[in-house]
Parts: C-alpha cells; sequence; structure tokens
C-alpha cells in the first residue's frame, strides 16, 4: 500500500513515515500543500494524510481541488484544529477520516487499516432514477438535462439516496454513509445538504 503524507512539521512526517514503513506501506512525504496537491494528482496513492495548516496551500484547499477533480483518493486529516466545526468541514469537504494532534500512532495505524479494508467500491457508471441521472465516474448529475450544481457531499447525499429509489434512508444511515460518523453529532448537516441535493427547480426527487 502507497501513502502519502502531506504535512510541513518534519518530526511528525518523519514519526509517521518510520512507523508505517515499519509495519510495511510504502510512503512518500510532501511539506507543502502545494507539492502535495501535485503529488496526490499524479501518483497512485491508497490513501493520503493531510494536514491543514500547510504553507503555500492549506489542506482544507488540497482537498476541495482534488475532490473538484473527481480524486476518490482517501484522506485523512491529521491536524491540531479540533473544534467541532472544524471536523464536521473536514468531512463535508470529502474527507474520510479526521485525527487530532497529539494522537497515538496505533489508533492511526487502525484508522488506515479500517479506510484501506474498505477497498475500492465498485459502482455503475450511471444511476439512473427517472430523469435524474448520475455519471458516477466524473461525479455529475443531470435531471431533465440539466446539470446539476453539486458540492462533493451533496453528490455522494445524492448517489446514496439514488441507490435506494423509493426507500426511506435513515438520518443514521444517512450520517454513516455520507459522513462516515458512527455517533450522533447533534448538528443539523443533514438537513443543511438536503436542498441542494434533493430538490432542483422546486421538485423533490
Amino acid at each position: 500500500m502507497h501513502v502519502l503524507v502531506i504535512e510541513d512539521e518534519r518530526k511528525t512526517a518523519a514519526c509517521i513515515r518510520q512507523g508505517l514503513s515499519e509495519r510495511g506501506y510504502a510512503v512518500d512525504v510532501a511539506e507543502n500543500g502545494a507539492d502535495g496537491l501535485e503529488m496526490a494528482q499524479r501518483g497512485s496513492y491508497d490513501l493520503a494524510g493531510l494536514d491543514v495548516m500547510l504553507p503555500r496551500l492549506d489542506g482544507w484547499s488540497v482537498l476541495k481541488k482534488l475532490r473538484a477533480a473527481g480524486s476518490t483518493l482517501p484522506v485523512i486529516f491529521l491536524t491540531a484544529p479540533d473544534g467541532v466545526a472544524d471536523r464536521v468541514n473536514g468531512l463535508e469537504l470529502g474527507a474520510d477520516d479526521y485525527l487530532v494532534k497529539p494522537f497515538a500512532f496505533s489508533e492511526l495505524l487502525a484508522r488506515v487499516r479500517t479506510i484501506l479494508r474498505r477497498g475500492p467500491v465498485r459502482q455503475e457508471e450511471r444511476i439512473r432514477v427517472a430523469d435524474l441521472e448520475i455519471d458516477t465516474r466524473q461525479h455529475k448529475a443531470t435531471r431533465g438535462g440539466r446539470h446539476l450544481h453539486l458540492t462533493p457531499k451533496e453528490m455522494q447525499l445524492l448517489l446514496l439516496l439514488a441507490q435506494w429509489p423509493g426507500e426511506v434512508v435513515s438520518r443514521t444511515t444517512i450520517v454513516e454513509q455520507v459522513w462516515d460518523i458512527h455517533f450522533e453529532t447533534g448538528t443539523n448537516m443533514v438537513e443543511a445538504a438536503m436542498p441542494s441535493a434533493a430538490v432542483e427547480g422546486g421538485r423533490r426527487f
């Protein structure tokens, strides 16, 4: 497995690299966001560990650009900001996990293994529900021939609902599948994302 660590603190990056290397992972390190983004886009990585506070390009922007380009590279934020808003923001941008510094290496390793065990998820290239069509490879959606302008999280939410047409999908399932949160957050992130993802031109999917 090939891991990319985007971290400007050399001591932290060295510890992560050593720990993962000793367990059989190939590890590359980028010391700023711009280099990390370039490496993530041109390299064949199985997972990336990403700091938020980076020189040249912050971690939020790196992830935004990756997801906007259609990258499905699994990403774990490894960073100091520990507020609920920070964690929610990271997950809404498309991160697969969010680990706050300082963290135990054993926990990082467990989370890396959990994400990598999921493996690539095979999906149909196109999903159609009535006049809704989702291109899962290009992360684009149209309804009645009109392009829907959706954020990465809204696209994930729409895709989840489209995979269960006519079924009631619980809030818990949505939070777990789209935000990868397995506890009650007390936030209204599902309700906040639902209008954009589920409504277009006054009609509901």
